[in-house]
């Protein structure tokens, strides 16, 4: 009699939370980048950063108390790790990982530290506070978060042909392929709601703070991404 549980299926990895991060992470990051050259787009770039952070925040914690595969413990390792996993796309039967492999996720733990910082140096650009040096720092990190989202991607693409699996599609239904043991058990769908909801109703604070458009009409624009212009009444 065949043993089922010692055959490859899909499994369910990738739980609600995770994967409702993960899409939302892209959209803030991306809306704030294109949205960064005009003052006009200010607010919605402000409350795309201040999500970001929020984000980034949830993630942090959910690493340290989330389901196995989101847990920081199950799949950052170290740099040895890192350059055998490297090594290994080169055979003809390359290191597979059910979560995250360890280059994939040296790009997490890099994506986190450098979301962090962008949405720290902005909040300071924005309340000046730390003077002008920091908004170059603001636009270094965010045209550095881009190449690491590049790079990332590249990676996705490496491994989904090398393990033969849609990675950007596990990313969608959470599901890869392993042993069925080796599957989490609750998605924490609740959660991924409380998520969507949160940042929805942030949004909509935010707009009911926004300027009418007399207000904002005439507004300057500024000359560099992730750069604040003066803000209204500062000019003498």
């Amino acid at each position: 009699m065949t043993n089922t549980n010692n055959k490859t299926k899909k499994i369910l990895v990738w739980d609600a939370p995770v994967r409702v991060f993960h899409w939302l992470l892209v959209l803030s990051f991306f809306g704030a980048y294109i949205t960064a050259e005009s003052e006009s787009w200010r607010l919605l770039h402000v409350t795309l950063g201040y999500t970001l952070g929020g984000l980034v925040a949830f993630r942090i914690l959910w690493g340290l108390v989330g389901t196995r595969y989101a847990r920081f413990s199950s799949f950052v390792k170290g740099p040895s790790a890192v350059l055998a996993y490297l090594r290994s796309l080169k055979s003809a039967q390359p290191q597979h990982s059910v979560g995250h492999n360890p280059a994939g996720a040296l790009a997490i733990v890099l994506l986190l530290l450098s979301s962090l910082a962008l949405v720290a140096s902005g909040w300071s650009v924005y309340n000046d506070v730390g003077g002008e040096w920091l908004s170059e720092v603001h636009e270094v990190v965010g045209n550095l978060m881009l190449l690491l989202v590049g790079v990332h991607v590249a990676g996705v693409v490496m491994a989904s042909w090398r393990h033969r699996e849609n990675l950007v599609r596990a990313m969608v239904n959470g599901k890869k392929d392993g042993l069925p043991q080796q599957g989490i058990v609750r998605a924490w769908w609740s959660l991924a709601g409380v998520m969507v909801l949160t940042v929805l109703g942030f949004w909509w604070l935010q707009w009911q703070s926004a300027p009418s458009g007399a207000d904002t009409a005439g507004a300057p624009t500024s000359t560099s991404p992730f750069k604040k212009t003066e803000r209204d009444g500062d000019d003498d």
